[in-house]
């Protein structure tokens, strides 16, 4: 296992999203990146942990993290573990009272969590040897991606509820 960081979301030519994992201690530009391909809101929620903000009222990831510790739990790391015809799987480990948990989790909503709490992040090597790419190759969006989290902060702040109601 190579324990990664979010280096951030980025759009592909299709214009889906995705999640970048990179090495801890290797710079932006060297080594290798993992994309992962994620939802919009995925990369919403991703993008607001992030920034350091949060929504006005509770996304799931907040949702699930609350919950987890309100039974006492602690999510202590998070692991991308297997790619199979082109799918990813993760896993949540969890320190509970009653013992260690390891969950099955999609990465997405296991990143989401963990940009949360800080917990750490870590990819198999046969992952990342398979499904690696040359970090050179990526190109970040970032300003697209604020500009689409301000978008969305701005929904937030301004949707109703009665807007929902059919």
């Amino acid at each position: 296992m190579v324990q990664v960081r979010v280096l951030g979301i980025a759009l592909d030519a299709a214009r889906q999203h995705i999640v970048l994992l990179k090495p801890l201690g290797e710079e932006s530009a060297e080594g290798r990146v993992l994309p992962i391909w994620i939802g919009e809101q995925e990369a919403t929620s991703i993008l607001i942990a992030l920034g350091g903000d949060h929504a006005p009222r509770p996304l799931t990831h907040d949702l699930l993290v609350t919950l987890i510790e309100a039974v006492g739990g602690n999510l202590e790391r998070i692991d991308v573990t297997r790619i199979e015809e082109g799918t990813f799987y993760a896993e949540l480990t969890l320190v509970t009272p009653a013992g260690p948990l390891v969950i099955d989790s999609r990465p997405s909503d296991a990143i989401g969590m963990a940009v949360r709490i800080d917990a750490p992040l870590f990819v198999a090597d046969a992952v990342m040897d398979d499904a690696g790419i040359p970090a050179e190759m990526v190109e970040h969006h970032d300003s697209e991606d604020e500009e689409k989290l301000e978008e969305f902060k701005k929904f937030l702040e301004d949707v109703d509820p009665e807007d929902f109601q059919g």
